[in-house]
């Protein structure tokens, strides 16, 4: 059964998610707003979830936006469709801890990534690759797709073990904030996001390429 969609959402269409002010202006939350709507809304209050996706919706229409526009030209899924499918994810995330108006926009941008992915993984067998473009550049596609799934799943992995050092990579990552810039969204000190980051590096990298760090050597003792 599909979630019905907050009352100020106006839907047509392929469920057309769009919000408009009264007087046709977007209105800017009150500063720190969205953290508190998000903080009720984690802890079970719904009766703040439309007012705090009447807030955020214009950001998130903007951010689908964003992530489509850098798809390929024969990319079929619309932004507003995208925008949809995120939110009705964000819904099920609704009990996830927060840490602010930041790492929520993070974690509906990985969301959208994800949903990308996923649409980009559906259809790889049945787009067409030029003929005088190569055997090659489809490889380097599927490629690309492969190794965005590889890093979704570690930072889910990541996520269980390390929930701050999946906060940072996501705040870092997806939304590119600058390290004072996460700092602040998280409420913790520069030098740890520094540290957490590097970790969080590490960590990837060495389940990405665990080969290419623990080479096999030949001695007396494995030999």
């Amino acid at each position: 059964m599909t979630t019905p969609l907050p009352l100020n959402l106006l839907v047509t269409g392929r469920c057309l998610l769009e919000y408009c002010h009264p007087r046709g202006k977007q209105m800017e939350p009150p500063a720190g707003e969205v953290t508190l709507l998000l903080r009720a809304w984690s802890a079970g209050d719904r009766t703040v979830e439309e007012r705090l996706f009447e807030l955020v919706l214009p950001e998130l229409r903007v951010l689908a936006r964003q992530l489509v526009s850098k798809e390929r030209r024969e990319h079929t899924l619309s932004p507003t469709a995208l925008l949809n499918e995120a939110y009705l994810r964000l819904l099920v995330s609704r009990e996830r801890d927060w840490a602010g108006r930041r790492h929520f926009f993070a974690i509906a941008a990985r969301i959208m990534r994800r949903l990308l992915i996923d649409y980009a993984r559906a259809h790889m067998q049945t787009v067409k690759v030029r003929l005088d473009a190569g055997a090659g550049q489809a490889g380097r596609a599927n490629s690309r797709i492969e190794e965005a799934i590889a890093i979704d799943v570690l930072l889910d992995e990541l996520n269980e073990t390390h929930p701050q050092w999946c906060s940072v990579v996501e705040l870092k990552y997806f939304l590119s904030l600058t390290d004072e810039e996460t700092a602040e969204a998280l409420d913790i000190p520069l030098r740890t996001v520094q540290r957490r980051f590097a970790d969080a590096r590490r960590w990837l990298f060495e389940r990405l390429i665990p080969t290419a760090l623990c080479p096999t050597k030949t001695n007396a003792t494995n030999s």
